[in-house]
């Protein structure tokens, strides 16, 4: 790692990676610079060092391919490797030669048509076909669980691999396709493995009928009976999961849960002991997010979240090397998204809210390259600043929130209200493509974790339970007024635009009353808890666990109270949040002839990676002219 210490003084900007320079700027309008999707998707380094695998984008539409550049001589042009049916959406190295590519397609089955994942092995070099194991297996899909570092020729992946629903474990040859079960599935484990860093499946979980609970259990060695770690209750609410293993020991587990504390900490599980250590690593007020390991398995940080994503380094050689990034890139957010098996290359990223993101190679000499930028389209004078605040909600709970302020115009501005999805979920606000857009259009957007978001303990995260359309969504409203009372909002022009649990909170603002909403727009939303409760009953832990939380309004029982327009937008092969949550409250606000508007959006699903360049221009388009015209927010 000390080769990287001295790089400030051999730092150079090199060059961008092919296309990604010279990307063509005139005649893009507004809109489509921010429904284009991403140039570069993801970098990630083989494990010598010598190869890079770039997704780019071919079109405004992505039609991702994978590039593999030399990693010594990024001019040289790259070996291109993609698929004409379907979508490449990640790759992963199995070993320095060969990778792992998932791709993505529509399938049809009768009338009902869903997105689908499919992995495939090829070379880097372009010359052999690709492999797809499983072929014969449609139904289920199989995941890459270890590559196995010390037998490049095999992987372990698990997925059902004999037709019963239950996951086994199988090794999986990358050179051929042959494959065999290391671990069969069965009723008491059937999901959850991990492996300790010599390939041996130490790990793993299953439903247990009878408690109600999921039984997370542990084993010293393959061969070794399995012994019951923890039984995870529904109704504790506690977090506990499995995150590693101590090098030096492993018999000794890394853990991340709440032990009897308020927010998630990092502790040490002792296998022979049968004991836990004290609190390891913790804060007081936000969770432990994850913990990073190197190449060689070492504990090196944990992560926890404030305004941004924050990494407290236990490695002192890896907190140095950081430090140094950051003092490179100030003001921005910065992280080693792919590092080779020695650590003397690494892939290094770069964000900020006027900064959608750009990729750099820092290799073994101490130079650092510029790989090239993910959104060229976007300048930074089209962007705009985003600060965290706090706020007092009218109960006098501490809420936190991200405003993004318009880098044109004056205050008090027009306002969107930008609820995050889940609901148990949290904005973490780096770049964020809506709110920019947004704040790019004049308006000022305000996203508020909630209560009943996650990430700031579980007294937080509980106090959003039977609180849908209640006190999560005064939440929101307060946010509002804050800035109303800061001087930053127009009281006149307040709108919520919000997507999944978002989308419920735009139902649930059109009819309250009073009403502080000139207008909102509810996408991809739940409207009717009747029906997303009976989904949760296909998973007895669900409806354990989260239907006894989604309580409160009902909107598609209030839609006679709408008294604001409404735009509803959603994806009409959503799977998450089915279409006829929507479909059925547009009905009633015909039959009770209210004023909105229905937008369906062909092939979507409920997540980002489904809306592709059409979608968003339809999206977008629809978005301002419905704040402008019919909330009347247009100068």
């Amino acid at each position: 790692m000390s080769g990287y210490l001295k790089f400030l003084m051999l730092f150079a900007l090199a060059f961008a990676v092919s296309a990604g320079a010279n990307v063509a700027t005139d005649n893009v309008d507004e809109v489509e610079r921010f429904a284009t999707l991403p140039f570069i998707r993801t970098v990630n380094v083989s494990p010598d060092g010598k190869h890079l695998a770039v997704i780019r984008s071919t079109s405004k539409n992505g039609d991702y391919v994978i590039e593999i550049y030399d990693a010594n001589n990024l001019k040289q042009a790259p070996v291109t490797l993609g698929a004409n049916k379907m979508l490449v959406s990640s790759v992963t190295w199995l070993n320095d030669q060969r990778i792992a590519v998932n791709f993505r397609q529509i399938l049809e089955d009768r009338a009902h048509r869903f997105w689908v994942s499919k992995l495939a092995i090829t070379s880097i070099d372009g010359k052999s076909d690709w492999l797809v194991p499983f072929s014969k297996n449609t139904r289920a899909g199989f995941q890459l669980l270890d590559v196995l570092a010390d037998d490049p020729q095999h992987v372990l992946v698990y997925g059902d691999a004999n037709d019963n629903y239950i996951p086994d474990v199988i090794t999986l040859n990358v050179d051929t396709g042959s494959s065999a079960i290391v671990l069969r599935g069965s009723d008491k484990i059937n999901g959850g493995f991990m492996t300790d860093h010599t390939g041996q499946v130490r790990v793993g979980q299953g439903w247990n009928l009878a408690n109600n609970t999921i039984d997370i259990y542990v084993r010293k060695s393959a061969s070794d009976e399995w012994l019951l770690l923890k039984e995870v209750t529904a109704t504790s609410r506690e977090n506990y999961s499995v995150v590693g293993f101590n090098k030096s020991n492993l018999n000794q587990l890394y853990v991340l849960m709440n032990y009897g504390e308020d927010t998630v900490g990092l502790y040490q599980y002792d296998i022979d002991k049968g004991v836990y250590s004290d609190r390891l690593y913790g804060l007081e007020n936000v969770d432990i997010d994850a913990v990073q390991f190197n190449k060689q398995h070492e504990l090196i940080s944990f992560s926890y979240t404030e305004k941004q994503p924050v990494s407290y380094f236990i490695d002192k050689q890896e907190a140095a090397l950081n430090q140094q990034l950051y003092q490179l890139f100030p003001r921005q957010y910065v992280r080693i998204s792919s590092r080779s098996v020695n650590n003397d290359v690494l892939v290094v990223s770069v964000s900020a809210d006027k900064n959608p993101g750009e990729y750099y190679l820092l290799n073994r000499g101490g130079q650092l390259q510029k790989i090239g930028p993910t959104r060229p389209l976007l300048t930074e004078e089209m962007l705009s600043s985003v600060k965290y605040i706090a706020y007092e909600a009218r109960d006098g709970k501490k809420i936190r929130a991200y405003v993004t302020v318009p880098s044109t115009g004056k205050a008090p501005y027009p306002t969107v209200v930008l609820p995050h999805g889940g609901p148990w979920a949290r904005d973490v606000v780096v770049f964020d493509e809506w709110s920019q857009l947004l704040a790019h259009h004049g308006f000022l957007v305000v996203q508020a974790n909630f209560r009943g978001s996650t990430g700031y303990g579980l007294d937080f995260w509980k106090a959003g339970d039977k609180n849908w359309g209640l006190k999560m969504q005064d939440d929101l409203d307060d946010a509002a007024e804050f800035l109303v009372e800061k001087g930053l909002a127009d009281r006149n022009k307040l709108a919520m635009f919000g997507w999944s649990y978002g989308g419920y909170a735009a139902f649930a603002a059109s009819m309250r009353t009073p009403n502080i909403y000139q207008c909102t727009i509810a996408g991809a939303g739940v409207s009717d808890l009747s029906r997303i409760n009976a989904t949760l009953n296909d998973s007895r832990y669900l409806s354990l666990l989260q239907e006894p939380t989604i309580k409160g309004v009902s909107p598609i029982e209030q839609v006679q109270h709408v008294n604001v327009p409404i735009m509803v937008v959603h994806g009409d092969i959503d799977s998450r949040v089915p279409i006829e949550h929507s479909r059925a409250f547009v009905k009633k606000l015909k039959d009770f002839h209210k004023d909105y508007q229905y937008i369906e959006l062909k092939d979507a699903d409920h997540f980002s990676d489904t809306l592709f360049y059409d979608h968003k221009v339809e999206l977008y388009n629809g978005i301002l002219s419905w704040l402008d015209n019919k909330c009347g927010f247009k100068s």
